[in-house]
C-alpha cells in the first residue's frame, strides 16, 4: 500500500494525495452490519454544541464493529477486506464457523483468507484475540481493553500499536503509542498486530472542499476576530495576539495540563510528556 498522488488539474489536487485501496475489496457493506448515521453537528444530547467546527460532510452509515471479541473459541474466515468511511483504519469482514458474520479492525498482515479466532488458546497471529495473560512480552497490540469484557477501548486508529512491557502480580505494563506507560488488567483481551493503513498519516488532504467532505467548517483564528469574539483579537493593525495562545474561554493551548481523572491516576506508571 503507498499514498497516491493525483494529475494536477486543478490547484486544489495539486498536492493532494490518498492512500492506497489495493487491498480493499470493491463491494458494498455487509446490509446486516450497517446502520443509519445521523448527524448531530458537534451537539450532544442537551443540544449544545460540544465540538466547535462540526457539520455538513457526506452521508454514511456506521459499520458496527466487534470491539468484544467474544466468540470465544470459533475460528472465522477473513471475507474481505473493506473501507470505513468512519474511522482511519481498515475492517475485515469475518465469517464465522458457525454462520454468523462480524467486522472488526483489520491489521497489517490480515488478508481475506486467512483464519482468526479469539480466546486463551489463540495462537499468536496477527488478527488474534487474547487475555494480555496469555500474550508474549515485546508483542505488538492494538484494540486494547481497559476493562474486562467491556470490549477495546484504546489504540484503534490508523498504523498504531502498543507494546506488552512487562505482567506484574494482576497487570501488565502496556507502552502506548503516545509513549505512555499503563497499567492495564491481565485479564483484558487486546488483539495482535499492528493495525494496517499506516500510510493514512501522510495524506495531504489538498483542498479545503475535501475537508467540508469529511464534516470539518473552516475554523477562524482568534487574533483575526474582535476583541468581544476572543482574548487575542483586536489590535491597531496587523497584531499577533500579545499573550500566550489560548482559546476563546481564555484556556491556554501549548503544554497546559487539563487532565482531571484522578482516579486512573494510580495506573499511568510513566507519562507521555515526562523527561
Amino acid at each position: 500500500m503507498a499514498v497516491r498522488s493525483v494529475k494536477a488539474t486543478s490547484p486544489g489536487r495539486r498536492f493532494q494525495t490518498h492512500a492506497g485501496l489495493d487491498e480493499v475489496a470493491n463491494k458494498e457493506p455487509e446490509k446486516a452490519l450497517i446502520s443509519p448515521q445521523r448527524k448531530q453537528g458537534g451537539r450532544n444530547a442537551n443540544g449544545r454544541v460540544t465540538a466547535r467546527h462540526r457539520g455538513g460532510g457526506e452521508r454514511r452509515h456506521y459499520r458496527i464493529i466487534d470491539f468484544k471479541r467474544d466468540k470465544i473459541g470459533i475460528p472465522a474466515k477473513v471475507a474481505a477486506i473493506e473501507y470505513d468511511p468512519n474511522r482511519s483504519s481498515r475492517i475485515a469482514l469475518l465469517h464465522y464457523a458457525d454462520g454468523e458474520k462480524r467486522y472488526i479492525l483489520a491489521p497489517i498482515d490480515l488478508k481475506a483468507g486467512d483464519t482468526v479466532m479469539s480466546g486463551p488458546e489463540a495462537d499468536i497471529r496477527a488478527g488474534n484475540s487474547l487475555p494480555l495473560d496469555k500474550i508474549p512480552l515485546g508483542s505488538q497490540i492494538h484494540n486494547i481493553e481497559l476493562r474486562s469484557g467491556k470490549g477495546g477501548q484504546i489504540v484503534r486508529s490508523a498504523g498504531t500499536f502498543a507494546q506488552l512491557m512487562a505482567k506484574e502480580e494482576r497487570y501488565a505494563l502496556v507502552k502506548l503509542p503516545s509513549g505512555e506507560v499503563r497499567k492495564v488488567l491481565l485479564s483484558c483481551y487486546a488483539t495482535i498486530g499492528q493495525l494496517g493503513n499506516i500510510v493514512h498519516e501522510n495524506v495531504s488532504i489538498g483542498k479545503a472542499g475535501r475537508k467540508r467532505h469529511m464534516g470539518w467548517r473552516p475554523k477562524v483564528r482568534g487574533v483575526a476576530m474582535n476583541p468581544i469574539d476572543h482574548p487575542m483579537g483586536g489590535g491597531e493593525g496587523r497584531s499577533s495576539g500579545g499573550r500566550h495562545p489560548c482559546s476563546p474561554w481564555g484556556m491556554p493551548t501549548k503544554g497546559y495540563k487539563t487532565r482531571k481523572n484522578k482516579r486512573t491516576d494510580k495506573y499511568i506508571v510513566k507519562r507521555r510528556n515526562s523527561k
